[in-house]
């Protein structure tokens, strides 16, 4: 039985089987699926009646809850009906047309936003942003559909003062982490961890002696063998969902931007000072520009260039 007892927010428990389902043996994944894909009916059965629903046997499905962190089939039970009857004092008439249809995906990417993180270890959350603070070098790599959370992070890190490199080409990724050290950090970003590009970077980083930071969105993925510290959240949303990663990738931005904000807070005048110097910056981009007083329309001049009509 595992020693860490799995408590996920309201909402958050389908959330934290999904991002341990892939590492479970076959028959113990018939169990987690039928408690993904059919919850209200999982809520309702005994541990005898998921066995024999998932072709298995009750020791299975008790060994299966514990895997996945659980106290045992009672315990996923009572959590499973605490997140159904959430859901239903939460849902209400939707409007018809494209006014009830954007509202609708509103209330469902709110509905991701706020459960989404719940699978995130906190200390290893803690340690990653102590880290990258201490570090003498920070380097992020991630390829595919995370790179554009990649290069958000870069950029949030950079403007709160914390000084970053994130190389877009993926075989540049691997040549960086590479010579990397001890005192050096590299967050390694995929969904599934599994991307070859993004594993090739993070075994490099490893091999260099950095500290490694792998988020992802499954806990037991091949991203965590290279990982000191594991940052997972957004395994319900993969990149193949309906809304094409919509949902993957705020989960991705949500959790690196978290994680951006508590590397500033830790970062305090140094961050301050920096976010004071983009604002001035900000400010001479988007000022308007003085009136030079070169408009020809306006200059008294204009009307005795040579060729003029007024020499007629």
């Amino acid at each position: 039985m595992n020693a860490r007892i799995a408590e996920p927010p309201v909402g958050g428990t389908i959330d934290h089987i999904l991002s341990l389902l892939p590492s479970l043996i076959p028959s113990a994944q018939r169990v987690a699926r039928l408690c993904v894909e059919r919850p209200e009916e999982v809520a309702a059965m005994s541990g005898a009646d998921l066995a024999v629903a998932a072709d298995t046997s009750a020791a299975t499905v008790s060994r299966t809850c514990q895997a996945l962190g659980f106290q045992g089939f009672q315990h996923l039970r009572l959590l499973l009906v605490r997140d159904l009857g959430a859901s239903a004092r939460e849902t209400g008439p939707r409007a018809d047309g494209t006014a009830g249809w954007l509202q609708s995906l509103a209330d469902d990417m709110a509905g991701i936003i706020r459960t989404s993180l719940s699978p995130v270890d906190e200390e290893a959350f803690a340690r990653a942003a102590d880290a990258i603070v201490r570090a003498r070098r920070v380097v992020i790599a991630g390829t595919g559909a995370s790179g554009p959370s990649v290069q958000s992070l870069a950029l949030k890190l950079s403007m709160n003062g914390r000084p970053c490199e994130a190389p877009i080409d993926s075989v540049a990724q691997q040549l960086t982490a590479s010579v990397l050290g001890a005192e050096d950090v590299c967050i390694v970003v995929s969904s599934s961890g599994a991307n070859a590009a993004t594993l090739a970077a993070a075994a490099a980083a490893a091999e260099s002696g950095a500290t490694v930071v792998g988020v992802t969105g499954y806990a037991r993925s091949a991203l965590a063998a290279h990982a000191d510290l594991l940052l997972v959240a957004g395994a319900r949303y993969p990149v193949w969902d309906l809304g094409g990663g919509t949902g993957a990738g705020m989960v991705q931005l949500l959790l690196l931007s978290a994680l951006q904000l508590a590397v500033a807070e830790r970062m305090d005048d140094v961050a301050e000072r920096a976010r004071s110097a983009v604002r001035e910056e900000l400010l001479t981009l988007v000022e308007e520009p003085e009136d030079d007083g070169l408009d020809d329309a306006a200059d008294p001049a204009a009307s005795n260039v040579p060729g003029s009509t007024d020499e007629h």
